[in-house]
């Protein structure tokens, strides 16, 4: 009879069918039990597919109509059995070319260079690679351990630790492997204690000077170690080393390659971003006592946030030297917010800011797997938010309405510089908004310059902070100019930015990527501003070289510390110079995406294609941009050599 239903009935009854299974499983989420087993069940499933039909209405309803409800729901069940998918937009095409990038960077001929390379190396330090075990399948237990044994590199130990497996093989293959090589030592736990104390009797064989951390069901490459030690060699003071990764399926296939950042402290502050593969200091990871029992599902979470207190240097490896299995039920495959892992992670991260002094709390993030630290606001300060202005009167009016009707925090006083604006409409707006008494006009009559019009507000400004606000914003949620203070008030942080989305709610400021479209540009422009996680950055709190000036925070006596804005950039890129004289005094400018604002562009200053602005005034700015911080517009230590300068941030350069 259903078949015989127009299109629009089978989804109205597909959705009440879902709705009534949601219902049913709100109910037995109170009994905890219950629960967990349910999980395992269809009608979880079903739920899923529900989550999924209502994030992607659309898509959905179009299939729907082209492909039926069969193919659509069959659609529907292939990402919910692969949840990882939802991380990395067009997921087939991406691990497509990253079968192309694999092919170009391991090779024999490769390899071959590295064992004669390793030959030279004059610091060999002895690397103790740790390995819990626990009723690990047999094949991928030995592919683990095969995979250290097959190292280049060949001054290493495998520390291995039993935790009381109970399959029998277990014990057979690590005392043969043992047997075989005096490079393996191995201890089999009497009792099971799970991974933390596994690993912190793993952690007891080890004599490294080194600790690395490998999982049983896990694989690391030939040239991992190589790749470590080669950077030891050239920088022997480093504490803490972590490499690109990626994954592997049940089938041996290697897929979704994350490549990361350098060392960038907010984002390991909202989710674990290090993870595989990971090489510390022995005689740091024995400082902070090793893993923590209770936080397993996030030990080495745990331990990076403790250890990295006591680091002098943090490098990153820029190359794939790890293999995390998807095995089902893994965090590999699947992270899910009630799951114990997403409980240590936050226990961990609220133990971090206790041990830091710092004042806050610790909440999930956005999507599963990341998580918010707020920072608690100190003192109340006043905030001064600067915005220059030239006529166009209606949209200085919805910025200020906005910021008025909309702002959560209080102490704010608001600058509007005035740049020869002769509408009378402005004028009138002018007199009706000076009556308040935390707004004041102020006049700059001088030619349009940016920089220049920005530091005279700076100079007025009566604030502790100031925020250069452009006059063609408008603010939509009402935690914005909080959630850019708790950054803004901390000693090591310098400018910090906002999420702004273009009016059909599309990205147009999530960070800048140095290098990108020439000197730099706005990361996932145009792109939905659906949640998204690793890799994709732009609904967690992190650390870029710059962020946009069209919403930008700072300490005022750290704006004037750089100088300001520099006038010789008149109109563009006088905010990246600015964060990146920032980062030149040891700062760390950061965006939070809990600060959303519609930014309409350009409204003031003009857009080059309408003729407003000289092109070879352009050129000039560009020149001076690459003369002045050529290096970094090179090499921007927060985005990856291995993946495009393109707006899409995670396209893999082949």
């Amino acid at each position: 009879m259903k078949n015989k239903l127009d299109k629009n009935k089978q989804i109205e009854i597909l959705k009440y069918e879902l709705e009534q299974r949601n219902k049913i499983i709100n109910d037995l989420d109170k009994d905890n039990k219950q629960f967990e087993g349910f999980k395992k069940g269809v009608i979880w499933k079903i739920l899923e597919m529900y989550r999924l039909l209502r994030k992607s209405l659309k898509l959905t309803l179009k299939s729907l109509f082209k492909d039926g409800p069969f193919i659509t729901i069959k659609k529907i069940y292939n990402r919910v059995t692969n949840p990882i998918r939802g991380f990395y937009p067009d997921a087939d095409k991406y691990n497509e070319e990253y079968q192309i990038w694999l092919s170009n960077n391991y090779n024999e001929k490769i390899l071959s260079t590295y064992k004669d390379e390793v030959k030279k190396f004059k610091y060999n330090p002895l690397i103790s690679v740790i390995m819990p075990v626990y009723n690990v399948e047999e094949k991928w237990l030995r592919e683990a351990i095969e995979s250290v044994q097959n190292q280049i590199y060949e001054n290493w130990e495998l520390c291995i630790a039993d935790d009381a497996s109970t399959k029998p093989y277990i014990k057979d293959v690590l005392l043969e492997y043992k047997n075989k090589d005096k490079r393996v030592k191995v201890v089999f736990r009497k009792k099971n204690g799970h991974i933390s104390r596994s690993s912190n009797s793993a952690l007891k064989l080890a004599k490294g000077e080194f600790i690395a951390l490998l999982d049983n069901d896990d694989i690391i490459y030939p040239q991992t170690l190589f790749k470590t030690v080669e950077l030891l060699n050239k920088e022997k003071d480093i504490d803490f080393i972590y490499s690109d990764e990626d994954k592997i399926n049940l089938k041996g296939k290697r897929v979704y390659p994350f490549f990361k950042p350098d060392w960038c402290p907010d984002l390991l502050m909202s989710t674990n971003y290090i993870t595989h593969f990971a090489v510390i200091r022995k005689s740091l990871v024995d400082r902070v006592g090793g893993f923590r029992a209770g936080l397993e599902g996030s030990q080495d979470y745990d331990l990076f946030l403790r250890v990295v207190k006591f680091c002098k240097k943090i490098k990153h490896i820029p190359d794939i030297l790890y293999s995390w299995r998807m095995v089902p039920g893994s965090t590999a495959v699947s992270y899910d917010v009630k799951s114990y892992a997403n409980t240590a992670s936050l226990i961990a991260l609220t133990d971090a800011i206790e041990r830091r002094n710092i004042k806050g709390t610790v909440e999930n993030g956005i999507m599963p797997g990341m998580f918010r630290v707020r920072y608690e606001i100190k003192s109340n300060p006043l905030v001064s938010i600067i915005i220059p202005t030239k006529d166009k009167v209606e949209y200085l009016k919805r910025c200020i309405n906005s910021i008025i009707t909309k702002t959560a925090y209080k102490s704010y006083e608001i600058l509007i510089i005035d740049n020869n604006s002769i509408e009378e409409e402005t004028i009138r707006y002018f007199k009706q908004v000076e009556t308040s008494k935390n707004i004041r006009i102020i006049k700059w009559n001088k030619k349009f310059n940016y920089s220049s019009i920005n530091n005279f507000g700076v100079e007025k400004a009566k604030g502790e902070y100031v925020l250069l606000l452009n006059n063609d914003t408008e603010i939509i949620n009402e935690e914005w100019l909080s959630a850019m203070l708790e950054h803004a008030q901390r000693n090591k942080v310098g400018a910090v930015g906002a999420k702004l989305l273009y009016p059909d709610k599309t990205i147009q400021h999530v960070g800048i990527i140095l290098g990108m479209g020439g000197i730099g540009e706005h990361v996932y422009k145009g792109y939905d501003d659906r949640p998204l996680g690793i890799p994709i950055y732009k609904d967690i709190i992190r650390n870029y070289c710059a962020v946009t000036g069209a919403c930008l925070m700072v300490k005022k006596s750290k704006y004037n510390q750089v100088g300001g804005l520099d006038p010789k950039f008149r109109i563009a890129y006088n905010d990246i110079d600015f964060c990146l004289k920032l980062i030149q005094k040891g700062y760390f400018n950061v965006y939070t995406p809990y600060a959303k604002l519609y930014h309409h562009e350009s409204t003031t200053a003009g857009k080059l294609e309408e003729g407003i602005r000289d092109m070879d005034e352009f050129k000039k700015e560009n020149e001076m941009m690459i003369k002045k911080w050529g290096n970094l517009i090179k090499n921007d230590p927060f985005f990856n050599i291995n993946l495009k300068l393109d707006i899409s941030g995670y396209k893999i350069k082949i």
